[in-house]
C-alpha cells in the first residue's frame, strides 16, 4: 500500500492586514509572499495542503504568558487610537485583533502537529512576536505568538518538554527572558551580532535549574549558509536532541537573508533548506508528529516567498528521511 501523503496545514487571515502604519517594513503584503511561499513548498514535496482561517487566541491562552495589566494597557491605547510604542512598534487601532489572530494561529498549528493534524503547521501572521516578553512589546513585536503556543501545548498536556528553535536574524529575547528559569523548555537561536536587541551572548544560558537550556550562537555580519547550517549542525540540533523534546516549535524569521533589507547576513533560501531538514530528521528521530512553525522577521517579499518554500521542502524531506519512509 503506497504511503499517505504528507500534510500541510496553513494557517492565516487577512485581517491581519489592518495592523499597518505607512512605511513601515512589517508590512501586510508580507502574509501574501509567505503564504504562496508555503504553498509553493507544499506543491513542489507532493505533499497535500489544507488552509484554514486564523481564530484569535482566546484569554486564557494569552494570560498563560502575558498579565492582564498588559493586555489592558495595550487594549486601551489600541482603542484610543494607536500610537508609537517604542521607535519601531505601534499600535493601530485593529493591531490587538491582529495580534490575538497571529497567537491563536500559532497555538493552532502547535496543536494541529501535535495531535497528527500535519506534518507541518506554519502560522502566516502578523505581527511578529519574539521580542514580546511577560510585560513588554517591542522590536515589531506586540504578543509572544510561540511562547504561548509552547503554554497551550503544555496545558493541554500534548508536551511538557518542548524547544524553541529560533533562525531569525535578530535574536529572541522575548521569548528567552520568558522561559530563562524553565528547565523543560529549551531555546535555540542564531542571530546577527551585534544588532537589536544586543542579547543572545554564548555566556546566556538559562538560570538557576534551567542552566544549559538556553543556548545562543551568534554570527558576524556578512555570516552566510555555511556559518548558519554549521551552527546549527554541529551545536544547536545535538544539543535539542540530547534534551528530547515533546514538541519542536520554529521561530521562522527570514531576515537573515542576502537580500533582506533591515540587516546584514547573507543567508540564501538553501541555507533555510538545509538546516529545516536537519530539523526534520531529527523531528522523525524523536518520534514526533511534525514541526509547527510560525512568522517572524523578514522584509524582501521575494526572498520571504523562496524562504518559506524552502522551509516548508526542507522540513518535509527531512520528516521523511528521518522516519525511513519516502517523502
Amino acid at each position: 500500500m503506497a504511503p499517505a501523503r504528507r500534510r500541510v496545514l496553513l494557517l492565516t487571515d487577512g485581517a491581519m492586514d489592518a495592523h499597518a502604519a505607512p512605511g513601515h517594513p512589517e508590512r501586510p503584503e508580507r502574509l501574501r509572499a509567505v503564504a504562496d511561499g508555503v504553498a509553493d513548498g507544499a506543491t513542489a514535496a507532493g505533499a497535500d495542503l489544507v488552509t484554514e482561517a486564523a481564530h484569535p487566541a482566546a484569554e486564557d491562552d494569552l494570560l498563560r504568558i502575558h498579565s492582564q495589566w498588559h493586555l489592558r494597557r495595550l487594549d486601551d491605547a489600541a482603542a484610543s487610537g494607536g500610537g508609537w510604542i517604542d521607535a519601531d512598534t505601534y499600535l493601530a487601532p485593529d493591531s490587538m485583533a491582529a495580534a490575538r489572530l497571529a497567537a491563536g494561529a500559532t497555538v493552532r498549528a502547535a496543536l494541529a502537529v501535535a495531535a497528527g493534524e500535519a506534518d507541518v503547521a506554519f502560522a502566516v501572521v502578523r505581527p511578529p512576536g519574539h521580542h514580546a516578553s511577560h510585560e513588554h512589546s517591542a522590536g515589531f513585536c506586540l504578543l509572544n505568538n510561540i511562547a504561548l503556543a509552547a503554554a497551550r501545548l503544555r496545558a493541554v498536556g500534548l508536551a511538557q518538554r518542548i524547544a524553541i528553535l529560533d533562525w531569525d536574524v535578530h535574536h529572541g529575547d522575548g521569548t528567552q527572558a520568558i522561559f530563562d528559569a524553565d528547565p523543560e523548555l529549551l531555546y535555540a537561536s542564531t542571530h546577527q551580532s551585534p544588532l537589536y536587541p544586543g542579547t543572545g551572548d554564548v555566556a546566556e544560558r538559562g538560570r538557576g535549574a534551567a542552566e544549559g537550556t538556553k543556548l545562543n550562537v551568534p554570527l558576524a555580519p556578512g555570516a552566510g549558509d555555511r556559518e548558519l547550517a554549521t551552527a546549527w549542525r554541529e551545536t544547536l540540533l545535538p544539543a535539542v536532541e540530547a534534551f528530547r523534546p515533546e514538541a519542536i516549535l520554529l521561530s521562522a524569521g527570514y531576515d537573515a537573508h542576502r537580500d533582506d533589507p533591515l540587516a546584514h547576513l547573507m543567508v540564501s533560501e538553501e541555507g533555510y533548506r538545509e538546516v529545516a531538514t536537519g530539523i526534520g530528521v531529527l523531528a522523525a528521530g524523536l518520534s514526533l508528529p511534525g514541526v509547527a512553525v510560525t512568522l517572524e522577521g523578514g522584509y524582501d517579499l521575494p526572498a520571504l516567498r523562496a524562504s518559506a518554500a524552502a522551509t516548508v521542502g526542507g522540513l518535509l524531506y527531512g520528516i521523511g528521511s528521518g522516519s525511513g519512509e519516502p517523502s
